[in-house]
């Protein structure tokens, strides 16, 4: 009788899996690590721009208009990396703690470097969606975040951490 793994293939089918580069504790790649950070970035750019786009809408001050899209980041970040692993078979509560173990550190370093930048370009958090300051400090500080993700990342990856913890899970 085969054992199944929780993904639904069998467990040879996992450990076949997990001895690819950037996958497990051993050989975490640079391309493994900007997959995982630009999809932590797209999570994050969809939570913030909204977060951000609705506080300044509402005008909104500074503070709330940021805890906003902090919180979006993080809900739209988790919310794609769960909807990922459910597809692959996980019940909701392994689910969560997979999204979870995934990616709150990326997204948190991600969220604290893009809205640094944010709130250090003069003018940047008064500015309105129709002003070009907006945006450029907005996917600006983007860039900036993916450049200093990815290598937090990398790290996590390779110590079994991280995104490593959603290919465990994946078909």
């Amino acid at each position: 009788m085969e054992h199944r793994a929780p993904h639904g293939g069998t467990t040879h089918d996992h450990d076949a899996h997990t001895g690819h580069p950037g996958h497990g504790t051993g050989g975490a790649t640079w391309a493994a690590a900007a997959r995982a950070t630009l999809h932590c970035l797209t999570g994050c750019a969809v939570g913030e721009i909204l977060g951000m786009a609705i506080g300044t809408a509402l005008m909104w001050g500074n503070v709330p208009t940021m805890v906003l899209a902090i919180a979006l980041a993080f809900v739209f970040g988790y919310s794609f990396t769960l909807f990922a692993v459910r597809r692959a078979g996980l019940d909701f509560k392994t689910a969560i703690k997979v999204a979870l173990a995934a990616d709150t550190v990326s997204i948190a370093v991600m969220e604290l470097v893009d809205n640094g930048i944010i709130a250090l370009v003069p003018g940047a958090m008064d500015a309105h969606l129709a002003d070009a300051l907006f945006w450029t400090s907005l996917l600006g500080g983007f860039v900036i975040a993916l450049l200093l993700t990815a290598p937090v990342n990398k790290w996590l990856i390779s110590r079994g951490k991280g995104h490593a913890v959603v290919h465990a899970h994946h078909r």
